[in-house]
């Protein structure tokens, strides 16, 4: 079965969508792999502060004192960092679930930093104490040993942290590289398929070769003008008067068409002009004709290429049409019903007047002959005229009056 033009932009576009979804996926795995140095560069930050602490000039405790205040300051101020910059780690947060134990790591270094912050500040303070500068150093070595400790084992986890980062993130690469290549090829090819249609199209007229098509437009748009060659060399397939089909050039053009229609619903309509007949004619000639000309252009301006429309008597038309869905095909034939009804006429003495029309609407079942279901739309269209006009109706219609 041929595929549809609109099913291949449709789903080259939701293709292009997923490359955009890539795209911007790759922008996160750049920007996560940035905030990862950024973590290690805050890290090692902390850890020359921390250092930097031990070795404050204590010639002016003052001064020192001072410095110390600000440098303490800023190790909370770069723990606060950290806890932002994982807000944006989604990776780690949402598919490693690293996030408890990251947060964890983040509050014990918190508290060794304020640890350590209380031994340097009981050091600096009582710096002149003989007595107790020797006990108040010996413990800022214990919690700068603590401190770096930490931090160096925070910076071995996000080594580890980054190669279950990448173990993950090269797999879904090379996922989807796999499948934009595969995709790519098939487009590619369903896009040359395209154009070979396209430019076959254009050179129908000077070579009528056959060809296969690829898409089910193409093949329909082919046949329309395969047809209208056809019309004009068979002109027995053509109701002279409108320009459309007659019965013959129905079941010639529904024969060429049947392929096409895939998994669509076929709906067949009978239209009869109301009290309009061969033996009831209310106007002249000249204005009878202009009527019938009117009513058959109104009726294909709604034809779809695998549609197929035909004056099938002297006050009939009969529709084929190819939809999705059976409400679809009712309701493009009351549009046409609708649409018949506003036309307006000016008969000369008279003035302007409309006419209406009548159907019966059936879908055609696969087992069913296309005679058999135009056979079964006539039947409706005759109860349709004995209560009233101006309507269409459907099998379900006539079963309410059965019943």
């Amino acid at each position: 079965m041929k595929t549809s033009m609109k099913k291949i932009f449709s789903s080259l576009q939701t293709y292009l969508y997923f490359v955009m979804f890539v795209a911007f996926f790759a922008t996160l795995m750049v920007l996560e792999h940035k905030l990862s140095f950024e973590k290690v560069d805050n890290l090692r930050y902390q850890k020359e502060i921390v250092l930097s602490l031990t070795h404050l000039d204590i010639s002016d405790k003052d001064l020192a004192l001072i410095e110390f205040n600000g440098k303490s300051n800023m190790l909370h101020q770069e723990i606060d960092k950290l806890k932002i910059l994982y807000k944006y780690d989604f990776t780690d947060k949402y598919l490693l679930g690293n996030d408890k134990e990251y947060m964890q790591d983040i509050q014990k270094l918190s508290q060794l930093i304020t640890a350590f912050n209380k031994a340097a500040h009981d050091y600096y303070v009582n710096i002149n104490d003989t007595k107790l500068a020797a006990a108040n150093k010996e413990k800022l070595k214990k919690a700068l040993f603590r401190v770096t400790q930490y931090i160096d084992s925070m910076l071995l986890k996000n080594i580890r942290y980054n190669e279950e980062k990448f173990n993950l993130i090269k797999n879904i690469v090379f996922a989807i590289f796999i499948l934009i290549f595969f995709a790519t090829l098939y487009y590619r090819k369903v896009l040359a398929s395209l154009y070979k249609d396209i430019e076959h199209l254009l050179q129908i007229e000077k070579s009528q070769k056959t060809q296969e098509f690829y898409t089910q437009e193409a093949d329909a748009l082919a046949l329309r003008m395969k047809r209208k060659h056809m019309q004009n060399e068979n002109p027995e397939l053509i109701d002279q008067l409108t320009g459309i089909n007659n019965y013959k050039g129905l079941i010639h053009s529904y024969a060429q068409k049947k392929n096409l229609k895939g998994s669509n619903f076929t709906a067949v309509a009978v239209l009869e002009i109301d009290n309009f007949s061969k033996s009831n004619r209310a106007f002249s000639q000249e204005i009878t004709q202009t009527i019938l000309r009117k009513i058959a252009y109104t009726i294909s301006l709604h034809e779809l290429p695998v549609d197929v429309v035909a004056r099938t008597d002297y006050n009939q038309f009969t529709l084929i049409f190819s939809r999705p869905s059976k409400e679809q095909a009712f309701k493009d034939i009351e549009t046409i019903r609708e649409s018949i009804a506003e036309l307006k006429f000016t008969i000369p003495g008279i003035g302007s007047t409309s006419v209406t029309v009548s159907g019966g609407f059936v879908i055609k079942p696969n087992n069913t002959s296309l005679e058999e279901a135009i056979k079964k739309a006539k039947e409706i269209l005759v109860y349709a005229k004995t209560i009233g006009k101006n309507k269409i109706l459907q099998n379900r219609d006539v079963a309410q009056k059965d019943f």
